[in-house]
């Protein structure tokens, strides 16, 4: 029996503000309905999501829904990009993604790499892998790592697949045990049925 990882990339937040508490924008809080609208459909047996307060108000409904709180995993957190808990200008992040796609270990000083990024983030794909083997796993996520975490088993998944993106965002990804087999993007679909 194959295991579902839906990849929920939040939707629209503010520019400003601490990383860790920064919402949802009005925009953001309307596109969080359509995703749980959609995700409704999909049966969803369990909610993961990052500590950050976007992905959780993104994934809030769906676990609502299914009457369970969302588990916080405080490892499916952003990449952190720089020292502080301050965003980062879009400026200073595309150098800084460049950077690090070309090298996996490059970071600045007291931040993190892509490579410990996506280590800490597959220990816990992996641990959902087996505990909810044969279910379906929602799990609220961000643009960055989320792009590591699906790289992690197909390199198709890199930086210009991250640029394609959106906010929100949707990608079901099918697993045999740990291999990945599929991967479908809900998200384009779901805007087109709804608007």
């Amino acid at each position: 029996m194959n295991t579902y990882i839906y990849m929920i990339r939040h939707g629209d937040s503010p520019k400003e503000g601490p990383e860790r508490t920064r919402g949802l924008t009005e925009k953001g809080l309307v596109d969080a309905q359509k995703v749980t609208e959609l995700l409704k459909k999909e049966n969803m047996d369990i909610v993961v999501s990052s500590p950050y307060l976007r992905s959780v108000r993104t994934v809030e409904g769906i676990s609502q829904h299914i009457g369970q709180s969302a588990i916080v995993e405080e490892d499916l957190k952003e990449r952190i990009f720089s020292t502080g808990n301050k965003r980062i200008s879009d400026q200073e992040l595309e150098p800084l993604l460049e950077a690090s796609f070309s090298d996996p270990d490059f970071a600045l000083k007291g931040a993190e790499s892509n490579a410990e990024c996506q280590s800490r983030a597959i220990a816990v794909l992996n641990t959902l892998l087996h505990t909810y083997e044969g279910k379906k796993i929602a799990v609220g996520t961000h643009g960055a790592i989320m792009t590591l975490m699906m790289g992690h088993y197909d390199s198709r998944f890199d930086l210009s697949f991250l640029h394609s993106t959106s906010k929100p965002d949707i990608y079901r990804m099918e697993f045999s045990g740990l291999e990945l087999v599929r991967v479908q993007r809900l998200w384009t679909e779901a805007k087109r049925v709804m608007t």
